[in-house]
């Protein structure tokens, strides 16, 4: 009954809590109960229920009266009953058999799950290819990790995943491990957290505990999530250079996850980047458009709700920096039209999440982009609208019309015209260019991000 309010309040916590945070202590918890005394919340144990009053209550009580719950009285009970247990194995099962090529398409976790993963490697089987949607943002790095599930140790060794929070960087890596032990049990996977590396290995320093190496090499597949997090930690990069080392000689897969290439993670030791970059990295970028409509479509029928056309679009228009925020925002509209008893339309949508900041302006002109184009490579606008081919013209030229097509949607003929070409074959080369050039080259990428991002601050 409160199951799409409590998936808000996840998704906006998921968003301001540490991903361990998250998944310790508010991933099995769940809202039974919610009346004129107040609220009560099922979480797993005792000491989640203290955890709850003493340093997590101020926070649920301000996230749930974001929602609609103004509440002075927040109960948290054990879920031990008969009752609770059952409804979290129906809810569970329901999820499971109705999943969807949007189900956990990216790595954030919004609805609570109980049922423990299938293996002890740490892989959760919900993650797989055939739940996963597959869009010109993530199609490289799909196939990718297709080739390395079919041909461990073999093709793509190691294999790095990196990109922005919540674009399927965790969903991927875990289905390449689902897959591979479907083809063969018998092999060893082991899926962590660098920060559980991190861990593990000061436990070992400290108190000489035993079987640290022989867990991490031991293996034939090791998949390390958030790379990054092990920068700066000395005596932990140089552990995870020999593990590296052992494994790849071996011919052990490795997988790895980051939010940057590893050219840009700071305080990364020389031999462990050079490491990562020798197998393949793949850039992971925010869905565009019409995947953003998939995943919205898809979740809201998990839901049991079908929402129009035009309230998708508004979504998918005005939420497009990350994912997690658009799944926040579709679980904050499903969650006030339940309790209102009213339509989820483009109307109520509009009037929750109407003020985001990055909604589109809509002054935004033709002449705005190449004007911030230019002053992003600093030369002159009269450049780029000239006949001057020299590289440090031609790439902001190329980008200005990549970006003419993406933002306004311009034609070909009209965005030759806009920085003077008669032929507008040229638009069609620069927009193709620049969108494989997205997909291969970071900074590519980084720097159609920025400009990007100053037209709409």
């Amino acid at each position: 009954m409160y199951h799409a309010l409590w998936q808000s309040v996840l998704g906006e916590i998921e968003l301001t809590v540490s991903h361990a945070t998250f998944t310790t202590w508010f991933k099995n918890t769940e809202l039974i109960d919610q009346n004129d005394a107040g609220v009560v919340i099922a979480v797993p144990n005792i000491f989640a229920k203290k955890q709850f009053e003493v340093k997590f209550n101020d926070q649920v009580r301000s996230v749930l009266a974001k929602n609609g719950i103004n509440t002075v009285q927040i109960n948290y009970t054990i879920n031990t009953s008969d009752k609770h247990t059952r409804l979290n194995r129906e809810t569970t099962t329901e999820v499971s058999t109705q999943s969807s090529p949007a189900d956990d398409l990216i790595a954030s976790t919004s609805r609570p799950t109980t049922a423990p993963a299938l293996n002890t490697g740490g892989l959760n089987p919900r993650y797989t290819f055939d739940n996963f949607i597959v869009g010109s943002s993530n199609d490289l790095a799909y196939t990718a990790s297709r080739a390395v599930a079919a041909n461990p140790g073999v093709k793509y060794n190691p294999i790095y995943l990196y990109g922005g929070v919540g674009l399927g960087k965790t969903h991927l890596m875990q289905a390449i491990g689902n897959e591979i032990i479907k083809n063969d049990p018998k092999m060893r996977v082991l899926y962590i957290s660098s920060e559980t590396f991190v861990n593990e290995f000061l436990d070992y320093i400290r108190f000489k505990k035993k079987g640290f190496s022989e867990k991490y090499r031991n293996v034939d597949v090791l998949i390390v999530d958030d790379m990054q997090f092990i920068a700066g930690k000395e005596k932990t990069q140089e552990e995870f250079f020999h593990t590296f080392n052992h494994l790849h000689q071996n011919n052990k897969q490795i997988i790895i996850s980051s939010d940057k290439p590893p050219k840009s993670i700071p305080t990364l030791t020389e031999r462990l980047r050079s490491r990562f970059e020798m197998g393949m990295a793949i850039d992971i970028q925010m869905p565009d458009f019409e995947t953003r409509c998939a995943i919205l479509n898809i979740k809201a029928s998990l839901s049991g709700v079908t929402l129009k056309q035009d309230t998708v679009e508004y979504l998918a228009t005005n939420i497009k920096t990350n994912i997690r925020e658009l799944e926040g925002a579709l679980n904050q509209l499903l969650a006030y039209a339940e309790m209102r008893g009213i339509e989820p339309d483009i109307s109520t949508a509009e009037g929750l999440i109407g003020n985001i900041r990055h909604s589109r302006p809509q002054h935004i002109s033709s002449k705005q982009i190449i004007d911030r184009t230019a002053k992003h490579f600093q030369i002159e606008t009269s450049e780029i609208c000239g006949d001057k081919r020299d590289k440090y013209i031609v790439v902001p030229r190329q980008i200005a019309m990549y970006l003419l097509r993406s933002e306004l949607h311009l034609s070909f003929p009209k965005i030759a015209g806009e920085l003077g070409r008669k032929d507008h074959t040229t638009a069609i080369h620069s927009v193709e260019k620049i969108e494989k050039a997205i997909k291969l080259d970071f900074l590519i990428r980084e720097q159609v991000a920025s400009i990007r991002e100053k037209l709409y601050a």
